[in-house]
């Protein structure tokens, strides 16, 4: 299960992440773009990632990692139930998240094998 206070920690471990609100969600931003939200209504993370990987998260559970259902959805915003997934793939996602809208720089810090 993750919590909120793990989502935080996990976020703002990667260089320059900023939280903000972002209506009645919390947000996690790397210069401005949205990587992730906590609904805390729902206890449910939303995290924005690329079609391929939302195609292959939603793919390991569908339970668990799952497109937002409507437009968003399509744009790669994809909700994580945080009281099914395991830290090791929420990790995973989180930092496919973050990767997806940072700035190349700053994701080579945090992936510097993915340009190989």
């Amino acid at each position: 299960m993750i919590t909120l206070d793990d989502l935080r920690n996990l976020a703002l471990s990667f260089p320059e992440t900023t939280e903000g609100l972002h209506f009645e969600k919390l947000s996690f931003r790397v210069k401005n773009k949205i990587f992730a939200t906590w609904d805390d209504k729902n206890c449910r993370a939303c995290v924005k990632l690329s079609a391929v990987d939302q195609d292959v998260f939603s793919s390991i559970d569908k339970k668990i990692m799952f497109p937002v259902d409507n437009k968003w959805g399509k744009q790669g915003w994809t909700f994580i139930e945080t009281n099914l997934v395991q830290e090791e793939l929420f990790l995973d996602a989180l930092t496919t998240a973050y990767c997806e809208v940072a700035p190349k720089k700053l994701a080579e810090q945090v992936r510097p094998n993915d340009n190989i």
